[in-house]
């Protein structure tokens, strides 16, 4: 038995508890240009984003690309949200109900982005005050990047600075090769594809993409995502032994050779050489957001077609599915080990 030796008066506290929390890139809060250059304006700004100098860097991004970008973007945006707030936000808070369902009332499930709201500090901040002393930080991104993991790291850590009585923290690996992802992405593809009314010639497997130079400084994100398009296409093969699988790179920004090949140019080349069905499908994404919604399933299929190919279509990612959720399920449990 366990004797409660706290004085009379003294505050409650609330302790005990396990947190685990989701993190994601980020969104602006609505689709407009000026959210928008808020959300571009902290997302450029982050020194594992653009690894130029900021003297050189700053000038560059206030006085041309937060002047120019946030009108395009805030277009894009607008063609793809949703009554719940943009995909990426939406998708990733139903991600967490789901995992709360699963998981039970034994655990805390959050969510939070790296840029925008909801903050990390401020969820972590909630986790402790519900009396979770113990929290699972949980990136996710499939692949590791200093871009994305890492910065995401990087905020828990500005957080936990900030704090004086810190939950204990464990954080979630990256699980690109992970058989539970592999398995996972093969049935919600392979589901998705059998759906069809056409039997795609061509699955173009296309990750975001990173400044070349980051694969040189050591950045292993680049073999982390050709690792996953190679047991992906490899788990695919039984069931699909007529499908073409391609990799591509996506969202490239300003002049620097990116990781190539780029996605457009890839769309563009498979259907200047005949290809007339042409699938896609973002393994590197957890959840639908900007970059699979608008750049791939609309400006991709545009390209497509005016370069001749005939049917398109833009696969959703793993999100709150079933397979999807069965995954992201065991790989927290697995990480909660002696925990709960």
């Amino acid at each position: 038995m366990t004797l409660d030796l706290r004085p009379a008066d003294h505050p409650p506290v609330a302790v005990g508890g396990v947190g685990v929390l989701l993190v994601n890139l980020g969104t602006p809060d609505a689709p407009t240009a000026s959210a928008v250059k808020r959300y571009l304006a902290e997302f450029l700004s982050d020194r594992r984003v653009v690894e130029i100098p900021p003297l050189v860097w700053q000038p560059i991004l206030r006085g041309i690309i937060l002047n120019t970008r946030p009108r395009k973007s805030a277009h894009a945006y607008a063609q793809v949200w949703t009554e719940a707030g943009s995909p990426l936000a939406a998708i990733t808070a139903a991600q967490a109900r789901a995992l709360q369902e699963r998981l039970g009332e034994g655990v805390r499930v959050g969510w939070a982005m790296r840029y925008g709201k909801p903050a990390i500090a401020s969820e972590l901040e909630a986790m402790k005050a519900a009396g979770c002393d113990r929290v699972l930080f949980a990136p996710l991104y499939p692949q590791y990047s200093g871009a994305t993991t890492a910065t995401a790291v990087d905020a828990l850590g500005s957080a936990l600075k900030a704090m004086r009585w810190q939950p204990a923290i464990r954080t979630l690996p990256p699980y690109h090769d992970d058989p539970a992802h592999i398995a996972a992405l093969r049935d919600d593809i392979a589901r998705q594809l059998a759906a069809l009314p056409f039997a795609p010639e061509v699955l173009l497997l296309s990750f975001h993409g990173m400044p070349e130079r980051t694969l040189h400084l050591g950045d292993p994100y680049h073999c982390q995502c050709r690792k996953t398009a190679r047991l992906l296409a490899e788990a695919l093969a039984p069931g699909f032994p007529g499908l073409r699988v391609e990799t591509s790179f996506q969202s490239r920004f300003g002049r620097a050779k990116w990781l190539e090949p780029y996605t457009e140019a890839t769309i563009e080349a498979e259907a200047a050489r005949g290809t007339r069905r042409l699938a896609i499908a973002a393994p590197g994404f957890s959840a639908d957001c900007l970059e699979t919604r608008e750049e791939l399933a609309i400006r991709g299929r545009e390209l497509f077609l005016a370069g001749g190919g005939e049917q398109f279509v833009a696969l959703d990612c793993l999100n709150d599915g079933a397979a999807g959720m069965a995954m992201l399920e065991a790989l927290v449990r697995r990480e909660l080990a002696g925990w709960i």
